[in-house]
């Protein structure tokens, strides 16, 4: 009861930090900023599951006037990343997506940033798909936030679909334009694998060098995506386990690989173990990492 929280000083505390964080999110939102952009700033890093949820009912669709439509899409886009081309270019409205997966739990990005959908991961057909609407700056018809938010969630769901031409605003199209999606791919991802972090601290070292042996595996298998988790939360930007100053002796962070034809995973678990460790300054060497996979 919000009677409780406020009982004792630590609960007063706790709220008024919530307020005021809701707060500082509004007034970026207000500034043209989009949802998921905000969340993934180093200061909004602890918002997620359920606190989440009523933070898209009250800031977008109640302060915002976003328009959401949800969906269950039998399919996923091959190559999800490469709609945010096109989303990009929906001048007239904003766009926020969220994901329900029973796995990974939450998962919101912004549909215009290719490298948010890439962080999304490989998404699961019949799962709830949610995607909201808003204007960008002026009066934008209701109706036409809806259908931003029914083309988007076809597009996510590999449905060839026809574009209306006021969503593009100032991008001079003049009329519909038909975007196909092709059908989804036949993917699958790992379990999660468990890294026990052996340094004092998992700091900014281990950070670099975990970002490193990511960077070399992607480069040797382009086709597949490593996921990183903490707490079974994903993690967007691998510097947020230093920043947040969470991670200490014998902590564990997760990791899983998704993708066809997966490949080399023990390999990866091994760097990244010596990534997590006291020993982490040789990943550090830019050659070493490139030949990793050899």
């Amino acid at each position: 009861m919000i009677q409780d929280a406020f009982s004792t000083r630590a609960g007063f505390n706790s709220a008024v930090r919530g307020i005021k964080k809701t707060v500082g999110i509004l007034e970026s939102l207000e500034a043209g900023k989009n949802l998921a952009d905000i969340l993934g700033e180093p200061e909004y890093g602890d918002i997620a599951g359920r606190d989440l949820l009523p933070l898209l009912r009250l800031l977008l669709i109640d302060k915002r006037g976003y328009r959401a439509f949800s969906a269950n899409p039998l399919t996923i886009a091959a190559g999800l990343p490469a709609l945010a081309a096109e989303f990009a270019r929906w001048k007239a409205v904003d766009l926020v997506a969220v994901c329900h997966d029973p796995g990974r739990g939450l998962l919101i990005a912004n549909p215009k940033q290719a490298g948010q959908l890439a962080a999304l991961g490989p998404l699961r057909p019949r799962e709830l798909l949610v995607v909201y609407a808003g204007a960008v700056s002026g009066d934008v018809p209701e109706g036409l936030l809806l259908k931003a938010a029914q083309t988007a969630a076809a597009l996510f769901g590999g449905v060839k679909t026809d574009v209306e031409a006021d969503l593009y605003r100032d991008g001079g199209e003049g009329k519909r334009r038909v975007i196909p999606a092709g059908p989804v791919r036949v993917e699958r991802m790992t379990p999660r694998y468990s890294v026990e972090v052996t340094n004092e601290l998992f700091h900014n070292g281990n950070v670099e060098a975990w970002k490193r042996i990511v960077s070399a595996y992607h480069a040797k298998y382009p086709g597949l995506t490593v996921h990183i988790y903490y707490e079974d939360e994903p993690i967007m930007d691998i510097n947020a386990l230093f920043t947040w100053g969470k991670v200490k002796h014998g902590g564990s962070i997760q990791f899983a690989v998704s993708g066809r034809d997966i490949k080399d995973v023990s390999t990866l678990r091994r760097y990244l173990a010596q990534g997590a460790s006291p020993n982490f300054e040789p990943l550090l060497q830019t050659p070493v990492m490139y030949g990793m996979y050899e």
